[in-house]
Order: C-alpha cells, then structure tokens, then sequence
C-alpha cells in the first residue's frame, strides 16, 4: 500500500469504533466504561482485531466482548457507513485488562515518597 494508508485506516477505525460503542444499546457494553486500547488491522484490510478494556477489570471486559461479539455485524455495517471504505474488515474483539493495569501503577507512583532532586530545589530558591 502506498505511503501510510493502513495507519490511516487503522486510526480511523480505531476513532469511529469509539464512537459506535457509545452508541450501543447491550446492557453488557452500557453497564462499564469500555474503552478501545489498540485495533490492528492486516495489510490486506481484511480482518481487524479491536482489544477492548474497563476500568472495572478484566471479568468486566470479557463480558463486554461477548456483547461486542453479538453486535459485530452492527458495527462493522456502521463503520462501512462511516468510513466509505470498498471493504470493510471482519472485526474480531479481544478484552485486555490495560486500563486497570494503569490505573494500579498510578497508585502505586502516587503513593511514592520521593523527595525532590537537588536541582529542583536550587531552582526553587532562585525564583524567590
């Protein structure tokens, strides 16, 4: 593919996928804060895996996915109405547990006691 098509078409996937998912009626999607984390998308654009995540854990996420699952011809449908693209990927979703993840290793960061480097403090004492 010419130039940096299939990173265009992956980030466009991966925005308009936000947006359905929002739009989504499935008590198992609505009930949690579903998030995309990463799509990819084969050379070809045949086939597209989208790994969702929630705040809520990893269980949350597989249950979110079995939805997802359930609504795949939906979205895929939506996104060939979005995107005007000639064909559009079979879409596979995958639940990954990265938002929680993160969201442990801030707590752990914020719960650090690190005193500030001595250059910092030079600092502080000039602008006074």
């Amino acid at each position: 593919m010419p130039g940096n098509r299939l990173g265009r078409v992956t980030e466009d996937i991966s925005r308009e996928l936000s947006a359905i998912l929002r739009e989504l009626k499935d008590p198992r999607i609505t009930g949690c804060l579903l998030s995309v984390v990463r799509v990819e998308v084969t050379n070809d654009l045949s086939y597209c895996t989208a790994y969702v995540s929630t705040v809520e854990g990893l269980e949350r996420s597989k249950e979110a996915v079995k939805g997802l699952k359930s609504a795949a011809g939906y979205i895929r449908r939506e996104l060939g109405h979005r995107l005007k693209l000639r064909h559009v990927p079979e879409l596979t979703f995958k639940a990954t547990d990265s938002i929680e993840y993160g969201a442990n290793i801030s707590k752990k960061l914020a719960g650090l006691d690190i005193p500030p480097a001595p250059e910092e403090e030079d600092r502080e004492d000039a602008d006074l």
